[in-house]
């Protein structure tokens, strides 16, 4: 199949905009070195992992859409989007179009370039006139809301910001400080002590999750590490939030205050704090990393209902940790996903709801972190 409302949202002050319409963003400087190179038990992974995400990426070319079966299927819009359960998902186009970024291809060059700016195209295209990244066809069913699918689209145009073409580029100028804004204006929502400075579903929620916070912490992360004006005050609100999440065993809940822990839990509430949180080598880090050791299970069901993610989040924080943590976890990871990759390069992990291509780009993700080829990889 490979192969192409109206304001801004309340809150957001126009010199926010102007300030993050004017931001320089750094192109990310690929590099051929691998953190796993100073570990002779990582290190004989490199090969065989190597071979698996070339097929895995081989997969997912094979899953974009071409603007030749859009225009057939009289839906145009699609051109450059990824077959998904969730079909026009900006997210899961997004995730795919990162797990080439991961491995070191670049837009415009090599084998996968056009891919590379077809799945950009697309993400462009569903820029909506208050800054929200979403396909006409999920529009209106978007189920609990289009957020996560909006804070990764965000993601993805920050860490290409500064590496496309120059007519690319200045239709990401126009994207991404809205994009960027609409995420800041939909934290400050929060008025309630439990759910301040966390994100939700929808732009308006007025409560928050851990999940959604996880991405949204990430997309602004990534802006601002690439010179946008993203306010010290609302990372350091959302690290707040995150921390209001911790249990009593060490680990995340879903929710601040409620709820108990999940490796996937875990694997956010981990990564945020060692990116965001100046809690690296804290008690309260080297903890959750043991509590994903701990919990580790060896195949496909890790994670349970949230698989794919789990292995995508703890793989970024284990890296993170670093040491001991990511050489345990760097084994089993490897081991597991090698064991269960598909002859047509796909992985089909336990619960993943966006089918193969969501969940074969978040695999690769998590087997490239040691690659650090993508800005948000870097320690």
């Amino acid at each position: 199949m490979r192969r192409s409302r109206k304001n801004p949202p309340a809150g957001v002050s126009a010199a926010i905009i102007t300030v993050l319409l004017a931001a320089v963003i750094c192109a990310m400087t690929p590099s051929d070195v691998s953190a796993d190179k100073a570990s002779s038990s990582l290190e004989k992974f490199k090969e065989p992992v190597d071979k698996a995400v070339d097929l895995a990426l081989a997969f997912l070319a094979e899953k974009q859409i071409t603007a030749a079966v859009a225009a057939k299927a009289r839906k145009p819009a699609l051109a450059g989007s990824f077959e998904s359960r969730m079909v026009g998902n900006t997210g899961i186009s997004s995730l795919c179009v990162m797990a080439f970024l991961a491995k070191g291809h670049t837009p415009g060059t090599g084998p996968y370039g056009d891919v590379i700016n077809d799945g950009i195209d697309y993400i462009l295209s569903t820029s909506q006139t208050n800054g929200l990244l979403i396909s006409p066809e999920r529009a209106g069913r978007n189920g609990s809301g289009p957020m996560y699918a909006h804070c990764i689209a965000t993601l993805l145009l920050s860490e290409v910001s500064g590496m496309v073409s120059p007519n690319r580029q200045k239709k990401l100028d126009k994207a991404l400080p809205k994009a960027l804004a609409l995420i800041l204006a939909a934290q400050r929502v929060r008025k309630n002590s439990r759910d301040a400075g966390g994100w939700r579903y929808r732009p308006e929620s007025r409560d928050s999750d851990l999940s959604l916070t996880g991405w949204a912490l990430m997309a602004l992360r990534s802006a601002r590490l690439n010179g946008a004006a993203v306010p010290t005050e609302s990372i350091n609100d959302a690290v707040k939030y995150v921390m209001r999440c911790r249990t009593r065993d060490w680990g995340f809940s879903y929710q601040a205050q409620s709820g108990s822990a999940s490796p996937s839990r875990v694997g956010v509430g981990l990564l945020c704090l060692e990116l965001c949180g100046n809690q690296h080598g804290s008690e309260v880090t080297t903890r959750a990393a043991d509590y994903i050791l701990r919990n580790y299970q060896g195949n496909r069901h890790f994670g349970g209902s949230h698989a794919a993610y789990a292995v995508y989040y703890c793989s970024q924080a284990m890296f993170q940790v670093g040491g001991k943590h990511w050489e345990q976890w760097g084994q089993r990871l490897y081991t597991t996903l090698l064991n269960i990759q598909k002859k047509d390069g796909s992985w089909t992990l336990s619960g993943s709801r966006g089918g193969a291509s969501y969940s074969t780009a978040m695999c690769v993700l998590a087997m490239t972190v040691s690659y650090r080829q993508l800005p948000i990889y870097q320690r």
